[in-house]
């Protein structure tokens, strides 16, 4: 029986997805007694419609390696999950059915929220994970706002407010006007723009003028006072006298500051509340009045006068016209400005007084630094990143949002004394806006109000390897498996979901979350752009699973190396299907002869097979630590280059005559050549299976699942070198004769003959007299002596 001419990939992969499936080939079992093997997965956010090919990479190269595992024997520990909590699914939901906070209710947004994500996942899961193969075992399923993960993310608040590191309080706020919501330092990102330096007079008392430079005169209204430097001359005179704030007519005293840049401007710097954090740090560190004149939305507010109502960009230009018809505007020059702004949506943050609550997180930097210096990074030079944004941090966690959709924060106040009751953690989850305390506040009210904030979906995602390990369903078989073997994730979110893991499980557990962490491949369009549906240049997975195969797109993927870019080209893929049609081919040749072999290993091997053999025990040797170390296209190169140049190219060639002819050389030789065959054919096999697992899968049930019993090749044992087989005499002969017949070939090639041409040779080399017989009928030799030098006559 031999393999179909072609390999018929649709029918192929369907077949053994649904045989997976149905036989529970990638379940986590619990009985075993296997070591686990646990990967901490990053849930992708069910809101939008396809996954373009970058997601397709990110996911599939982390499952690569769950695969690899399960095959060198570890009990696989690997959830599916979606991450529906939050702004991303709130957005989702706002933009499709074209509804906001204003008109809706709260408990019909959540409602329309968790039914547009169950879609989503769905859709996600059934066209996207499934059809890509992954092996996930289904039934460990999570999402990040289904009940148990809000009763984790419940739980961790209530621990973190009762042992000191969660509490509340009224400040200075990173702020988003677009999505009206308090934001983290981590949600704050670099934005670059052109502003205007406003250069404007301000009058003192005596009748004077003082000119000061801002980029923000909208923040005059806000002002409450100015600095100079104690060391400028210029200005010594000024300090304990008083400004009059142009248009607002405001007194504000004049005092010294060493924080102020003498070189900036004109040297002298007016402090609003507020307008960035300098502001913050001088409005506390001298006690100044606060004066709000920002509303949630981005707007000015009463204490503006005039301009109530206006937005910040029409207000700044409303100013601008009324201080240059005053005469009190001077002069205007181009600034090159950076700015914080919200890292969905590039709106500059704002600093409003609210009262949100917070995770101590500055006062752990050092201990934070050590619990990242006890995890193995992939690549390592991402831990420098990590300990950077930890040295660099300037604000708590704030965690509170004042968003419709999340895990409800689970405080009430007491309307009488303003005491914060925390519910008890049995009846967690609970929202406070829907449930009522079970019990009176320490004052003997009965009157409560609920918090109507939510959390920040970190506060839940930081607690993914308990949310995936079910801390609190399963205790004993959590703390079996934690911490977890591998968190895998992109680069850019090592501020905020890398840090706040290793914060969250210092807090509760006083341990690391994982041992490895490994940092995606990060996708780059041909022109070496990041890929995003709205710049339009995304190339979407199934439209290439469609054109292509699932395992050529699963290929592609392996080329990829954690934590470098990878700029898609898709000669990639084209060359993928040839690899794919070459391990088709391949073993169908093999196949066709070994259907009289015996799986056992002869009693002599030929010195062609020892050459093939011991070769192939170091690149079982350099794949595993490739997979082991998560250098999975490194894995992958090198099983392409020993399957095409080694084997197909060489040793194919060499035993075909043994294969074809048996009574020529022998019986003993053929089945040296089929015992070789099969162990290299299979070990290739298991190999290139973790990256393509559908062909591997069929050819393997096709002839060796008949003689290695197991039900599927993903469940078998991974190969192991043996250092015996290693023969480096033998590997250096079996070199030589390779090296001949490729000058054989490349003559044959130049004097326009067939390989089938016969040729007289001159060998230079006595020592090949081992390998004389191959040698010579591959190159189809009349007559092989030994001489001075190599000659070769056609």
């Amino acid at each position: 029986m031999e393999l179909p001419k072609k390999y018929d990939a649709k029918e192929v992969e369907k077949k053994w997805q649904n045989y997976w499936e149905e036989h529970q080939i990638y379940k986590f079992d619990l009985s075993s007694k296997k070591k686990v093997y646990s990967i901490d997965v990053p849930p992708p956010y069910a809101s939008a419609g396809h996954l373009h090919i970058g997601h397709a990479l990110h996911y599939t190269q982390f499952e690569i390696i769950a695969r690899y595992r399960r095959m060198n024997g570890y009990n696989v520990y690997f959830a599916p999950c979606f991450d529906n909590n939050g702004l991303p699914t709130e957005k989702y939901v706002e933009e499709k059915f074209k509804i906001s906070k204003k008109t809706t209710t709260k408990a019909e947004f959540r409602k329309l929220c968790r039914k547009e994500s169950a879609k989503v996942e769905k859709e996600y899961a059934d066209r996207v994970f499934k059809r890509l193969g992954h092996s996930y075992d289904w039934s460990l399923k999570y999402t990040t706002i289904d009940p148990e993960s809000q009763k984790i993310a419940q739980k961790s608040f209530i621990e973190l407010v009762k042992q000191g590191d969660a509490y509340r309080r009224e400040g200075p706020t990173l702020w988003c006007t677009k999505h009206q919501t308090a934001l983290a330092q981590a949600e704050v990102e670099d934005v670059e723009r052109t502003t205007k330096l406003n250069h404007i007079y301000f009058n003192l008392e005596d009748g004077k003028k003082i000119e000061i430079a801002t980029t923000r005169p909208e923040f005059l209204a806000a002002c409450v006072g100015i600095f100079v430097h104690p060391d400028d001359k210029r200005y010594k005179k000024l300090v304990g006298q008083k400004a009059i704030v142009p248009i607002f007519e405001q007194k504000v005293p004049i005092m010294a500051d060493e924080k102020v840049d003498m070189e900036f401007g004109s040297g002298i710097v007016m402090i609003c509340t507020f307008g960035d954090t300098s502001d913050i740090e001088w409005w506390k560190k001298h006690k100044l009045p606060l004066k709000t004149i920002l509303t949630e939305e981005g707007k000015l507010n009463s204490e503006c006068g005039v301009y109530e109502g206006l937005k910040i960009a029409e207000a700044r230009e409303k100013i601008l016209q009324d201080l240059d018809y005053k005469g009190l505007l001077i002069k205007q020059e181009p600034l090159q400005q950076t700015v914080g702004g919200c890292w969905r949506c590039s709106t500059p943050v704002e600093f409003l007084v609210t009262k949100q609550w917070f995770i101590k997180t500055l006062e752990h930097k050092k201990a934070l630094i050590h619990q990242g210096r006890q995890i193995n990074w992939y690549p390592e030079f991402y831990r420098k990143r990590y300990e950077d944004w930890t040295n660099n941090l300037a604000w708590d966690w704030c965690i509170s949002r004042q968003r419709f959709f999340g895990v409800p924060i689970p405080v009430w106040y007491c309307k009488k004394c303003g005491e914060v009751m925390l519910p008890d953690e049995k009846n967690l989850p609970i929202d406070p806006e829907e449930d009522t305390p079970k019990q009176k506040c320490k004052c003997g009210s009965e009157e409560f109000e609920a918090d109507p904030d939510v959390f920040d979906t970190w506060m839940t995602s930081s607690m993914s390897p308990q949310i995936a390990m079910k801390w609190l369903e399963n205790p004993k078989d959590y703390k079996n498996m934690f911490p977890t073997s591998l968190r895998v994730q992109s680069h850019d979110i090592i501020r905020t979901w890398a840090f706040y893991t290793i914060l969250k499980s210092y807090l509760h557990f006083k341990k690391i979350p994982w041992k490895d962490i490994a940092l995606g491949t990060y996708v780059l369009d041909p022109k070496g752009h990041g890929m995003h549906k709205s710049k339009g240049n995304a190339i979407w997975t199934h439209e290439l699973m469609d054109k292509y195969n699932v395992d050529v797109v699963r290929y592609w993927v392996g080329t990829a190396t954690f934590g470098e870019d990878l700029p898609f080209q898709e000669k990639d893929l084209v060359t993928g299907q040839k690899f794919q049609t070459k391990l088709w081919n391949a073993s169908k040749f093999i196949i066709m002869h070994l259907e009289d072999y015996k799986n056992s290993k002869p009693k002599k091997l030929e010195n062609m097979d020892k050459w093939l053999l011991s070769k192939l025990q170091h690149l079982i040797e350099k794949v595993t630590d490739a997979y082991q170390h998560y250098r999975t296209g490194e894995a992958k190169r090198l099983v392409e280059q020993f399957f095409w140049h080694i084997f197909c190219d060489n040793y194919l060639e060499i035993v075909k005559d043994r294969l074809y002819n048996p009574d020529k050389r022998g019986k003993e030789s053929r089945q040296s050549a089929q015992y070789t065959l099969y162990t290299a054919m299979l070990a290739i096999l298991k190999m290139i299976a973790p990256i393509m697992p559908h062909i591997t899968e069929e050819i393997y049930h096709f002839y060796f699942n008949k003689q290695e019993k197991e039900i599927s090749l993903h469940i078998t044992e991974w190969p192991k070198a043996d250092k015996k087989i290693i023969n480096e005499k033998i590997e250096n002969i079996g070199d030589k004769a390779v090296d001949i017949i490729g000058k054989v070939r490349q003559e044959k090639t130049q004097n326009q003959k067939s390989m089938k041409e016969e040729v007289k040779l001159v060998l230079d080399e006595k020592e090949l007299e081992i390998v004389l017989d191959d040698l010579k009928a591959v190159t189809n030799a009349t007559e092989i002596k030994f001489g001075k030098k190599l000659e070769i006559n056609l």
